[in-house]
């Protein structure tokens, strides 16, 4: 599994998103690839990400759901 983290340059919210990855992972009995990346507004744009922080899941979205604009 690839879990790919996309956080706005103010997004405060890194530390409590690596520790509930690490837990559920944990919990789950999984392994996984995670990557954290600290993006522009203009590349999460141009990715068509929804917000800060976004996580996809093998290339899939799913996080944040239904919100615009990724600050």
């Amino acid at each position: 599994m690839q879990i790919d983290c996309y956080l706005s340059g103010s997004c405060a919210s890194e530390n409590v998103l690596r520790e509930n990855i690490r837990q559920a992972l944990a919990q789950e009995a999984a392994d996984a690839v995670v990557n954290f990346s600290r993006i522009s507004d203009g590349e999460a744009a141009a990715r068509g990400l929804k917000g800060s922080p976004s996580v996809l899941i093998n290339g899939r979205e799913v996080q944040p759901v239904d919100v615009q604009g990724f600050s």
